[in-house]
């Protein structure tokens, strides 16, 4: 047990490291008021802005639902701009085994993996800043590009298939090959990797489907449309749209619309990052990334390390690395907590 840091901190330098607020009891009280309002139990999942859908996600979601009976009726409310397919789906498969019917809440973004994610519910109820996003994947190689930073860079199956496209309406002769002169450029073994995922995110969005659908036209023909018919990954999805895609969707009624707006401001407070500065190349980094509560219990991820900028490499790197998972709870009346080891 350890117990729970205040908003600063002071390092043996005496340096005050800012530190993000954790509003438990606040977000508490709304997650108790909304179950009550549902009259069926509720689970939150939030990704802050340095945060995403990854697989220790579902480890933490099994966490909190492992010592629970399996209940007729269960809602999943998130809030994400994407991360991991793969994740996604064992999500899914969790919540899926923990209830007789599922239903996903979503107040604002659900982007990307979050849509995949998404189409594991029996019903969606999307509130008025809700939108859901298409789901064509990009990737970062070990051999992409690199930034002005000398970071890599993410490359997507639609951006390839724009270039070729552009390149075959502009070819002058016959025996241009646009290959020999993108390869000098983007690595063969990128262009194969992300062939690979790009066939990867269709086969997740069939298989997350078929826990609720056993139509296969109409699962092929929801996957497909999410994957290669829009021009931008981040086009958002609006309600009426979504609808028309074949999945089932509904209006949020109005007050849980508030509530869950409440929630998601309590939310964005704990994950504001807060960074504390050294020097110009030098700061410390202290942040909670993912948030996953139901009634009693609250798991989140929270960054804790310094970084500093290597000159030679032209790039940003880490030391003194204790971030970990916290499980935070009430028991007997007393709220206590504990760092989660996860792999």
């Amino acid at each position: 047990m350890f117990k729970k840091s205040e908003n600063t901190e002071k390092t043996t330098n005496q340096k005050a490291i800012s530190k993000p607020p954790i509003l438990f009891d606040e977000s508490q009280f709304l997650i108790e008021k909304i179950g009550k309002f549902l009259d069926a139990p509720i689970i939150t999942y939030y990704n802050g802005s340095g945060g995403n859908i990854c697989n220790n996600d579902a480890v933490a979601i099994y966490e909190l639902l492992a010592r629970k009976e399996r209940v007729k009726h269960l809602y999943f409310c998130i809030s994400s701009d994407g991360g991991n397919g793969i994740a996604a789906l064992r999500i899914v498969n969790i919540l899926r085994n923990s209830c007789e019917k599922l239903t996903l809440l979503v107040p604002a973004n659900c982007a990307s993996a979050a849509t995949m994610l998404a189409l594991g519910a029996d019903e969606i109820i999307m509130g008025p800043l809700a939108f859901l996003t298409a789901v064509d994947t990009s990737l970062t190689h070990d051999l992409s590009p690199v930034d002005k930073n000398n970071s890599l860079v993410s490359v997507s199956m639609d951006e390839l298939n724009r270039v070729m496209k552009l390149w075959q309406e502009n070819i002058k002769t016959n025996d241009e090959n646009p290959y020999k002169t993108l390869y000098n450029y983007i690595h063969p073994l990128v262009f194969g990797a992300v062939d690979r995922a790009s066939s990867l995110s269709l086969k997740i969005c069939r298989e997350i489907l078929s826990y609720h659908l056993n139509d296969e036209e109409k699962i092929m023909q929801i996957a497909q449309k999410l994957n290669s018919d829009y021009p931008a990954h981040e086009y958002p999805i609006l309600l009426r749209e979504a609808k028309s895609i074949g999945l089932n969707i509904k209006e949020m009624d109005a007050d849980l619309a508030v509530m869950l707006r409440e929630l998601m401001q309590i939310y964005a407070k704990m994950c504001d990052r807060k960074f504390t500065d050294y020097d110009e190349n030098s700061y410390h980094d202290s942040s909670v990334m993912n948030i996953i509560e139901c009634g009693g219990a609250q798991i989140y991820y929270k960054v804790e390390k310094d970084w500093f900028y290597r000159q030679e490499e032209r790039r940003w790197n880490t030391m003194n690395d204790e971030s970990s998972w916290i499980k935070t709870w009430r028991e007997n009346g007393k709220q206590k907590s504990e760092i989660l080891h996860l792999r």
